[in-house]
């Protein structure tokens, strides 16, 4: 008997949704299962309080391919993009830094604390944007097998080989170290003013259990530097009606090419017959048949937790059981009915429109390290945060405001007690470090989400509430993502993919991982 479908989506989130259209538009007889009662995954909104709706994990988008918005039309599926507004960092000693979109005026800021920076902030800049011209191509390729080396493979090393030649010396340099230093280190050898580097270090420790000085550090950096919106290096928005709204644009052109999608669907194991994926069983018992099954959901949940035992070799096995996820970040989610006021820029303004950063001093971001390396969350953590009610008011009811944490670190390992028992101590602990800034939070809060990494791995399937479904370090990249030799979407059972950010280019609201893994599973149809 013919398989019923050609292809089983597992995981509704973004990617796998991705990876359905694309599938879908060729031609090809596709059914999305989601387990959740709505679609996104990790990216999605949901009305966590009447009238309050809520980017309940990611909350901000650059990273989505234009190559993905344009082919699959996400404008007439409903998504749009509204630009964030630059950065704005309080500081303890009632001073700020607030760097906007306009360049003329965040180098005029800049200067304010120091003209050499000013003067380098310009040069760094440039650096930056050649570096990100240079992996761009990167994120839209499928990467090489060193260890086979077909004649496919030694032509990506060539070019990557030629590029590479043709950056001038000091983009080189500059490459070498992204590579190797940490995001600190990285960038004292560009500025002095402690609350920029700080500030900018940030995205250097994002979805990773490492500090502004760990090494590899510097690479994030980069990865978060090549977002982009209309072709904007650097580059972040907020999607009107959340970031739910992305994840429901790309079902929009999933199903008008053909794609099926269902959800409450909680997959308990994928069928293997004679060592090919076959399809998949349901938890509540319905088996389903295709000739391909491509798994969005992480590699450690693919491989260990939904193949029977037996489906691959030990030494394939223990190398998944090495890929690291560490998750180390949580959420905290506010319905206000009033907007915070700083002490350092008092009133609504413009600061209040873009993302707010505590992120004061470099020895305050090692600090709240500390904290994580010893196994508890940080007493005084990074946040990154936004409120997106005052550039899409349809997220709040009239007058009031939803505004959206991201906390660093919350490690998912604790050395005492469990995150069940931690919960509201780390929402207490947020709240109080922004008190500090904005001494009238606590007033104003009429509702609180608390999201830790384990809820992130219970509710949305995220393994260690790793955020990336796995750690964007250099052991973990590239070819050797999600491991050696197998990082080519193909997996050791025939007929089986990886489709989620486990897979290259790795973890944000991007979409390549789902497209590329669409385009492997497309190409070896042909065969």
């Amino acid at each position: 008997m013919s398989p019923h479908y050609d292809a089983i989506v597992i995981g509704g989130g973004h990617n796998g949704l991705v990876n359905a259209a694309y599938l879908a538009r060729a031609g090809k007889k596709v059914l999305v299962l989601e387990r959740r009662h709505v679609l996104g995954g990790a990216t999605v909104t949901e009305e966590v309080f009447p009238g309050f709706k809520f980017s309940v994990c990611s909350y901000v988008v650059s990273l989505l391919r234009p190559e993905i918005i344009r082919e699959l039309d996400l404008a007439r599926h409903g998504m749009e993009i509204l630009p964030l507004d630059g950065t704005f960092t309080p500081l303890p000693n009632g001073d700020y830094l607030w760097r906007v979109n306009d360049h003329a005026k965040t180098r005029r800021e800049i200067a304010r604390h120091s003209p050499l920076d000013a003067e380098a902030y310009e040069e760094f800049g440039k650096a930056m944007h050649e570096l990100c011209k240079f992996v761009k191509p990167i994120l839209a390729m499928v990467p090489p097998n060193p260890a086979r080396l077909s004649l496919d493979d030694l032509k990506k090393l060539l070019f990557l080989g030629r590029r590479f030649r043709r950056l001038p010396d000091r983009d080189r340099y500059n490459h070498l170290q992204l590579m190797t230093m940490s995001a600190g280190d990285f960038l004292d050898q560009w500025f002095e003013t402690d609350a920029l580097k700080a500030t900018m270090s940030a995205s250097g420790i994002i979805g990773t259990f490492l500090g502004i000085r760990s090494p590899g550090t510097a690479y994030v950096l980069l990865h978060h530097y090549m977002g982009e919106i209309d072709g904007a290096f650097r580059s972040w928005g907020f999607s009107r009606g959340g970031t739910g709204a992305i994840s429901n644009a790309i079902a929009g052109a999933a199903r008008e090419a053909g794609a099926q999608i269902r959800t409450n669907a909680a997959i308990a194991r994928i069928l293997v017959t004679n060592g090919r994926a076959a399809g998949v069983a349901l938890e509540n018992g319905e088996e389903i048949r295709a000739r391909v099954v491509s798994s969005s959901v992480d590699a450690n949940r693919t491989f260990l937790k939904l193949l029977e035992p037996g489906s691959l070799s030990e030494e394939f096995v223990e190398k998944v059981r090495q890929y690291k996820f560490r998750g180390s970040s949580g959420k905290v989610n506010l319905a206000l009915d009033a907007l915070p006021d700083f002490t350092c820029l008092p009133g609504r303004g413009r600061h209040l429109r873009g993302a707010i950063s505590i992120s004061p001093s470099m020895e305050y971001m090692e600090r709240a390290y500390d904290d994580a390396k010893y196994g508890d969350y940080s007493r005084r953590p990074y946040l990154d945060i936004v409120i997106p009610s005052l550039t899409d008011p349809s997220v709040a009811p009239p007058g009031k405001h939803v505004m959206s944490c991201f906390a660093q670190y919350a490690p998912y390992h604790l050395c005492e007690g469990t995150w069940d028992e931690k919960r509201e101590a780390f929402g207490d602990c947020v709240i109080e470090t922004l008190a500090e800034y904005a001494p009238n939070i606590k007033n104003i809060i009429v509702g609180r989400q608390v999201v830790t990494p384990l809820d992130l791995e219970r509710e949305f399937g995220l393994t260690e509430g790793n955020i990336f479904q796995g750690e964007l370090t250099l052991e973990q990249l590239f070819f050797l993502r999600p491991v050696a030799g197998w990082a080519q979407y193909r997996t050791p059972v025939k007929g089986l993919y990886l489709s989620g950010s486990s897979a290259h280019p790795g973890g944000g609201i991007m979409g390549a991982p789902g497209k590329l893994a669409a385009e492997a599973i497309l190409k070896d149809w042909k065969r």
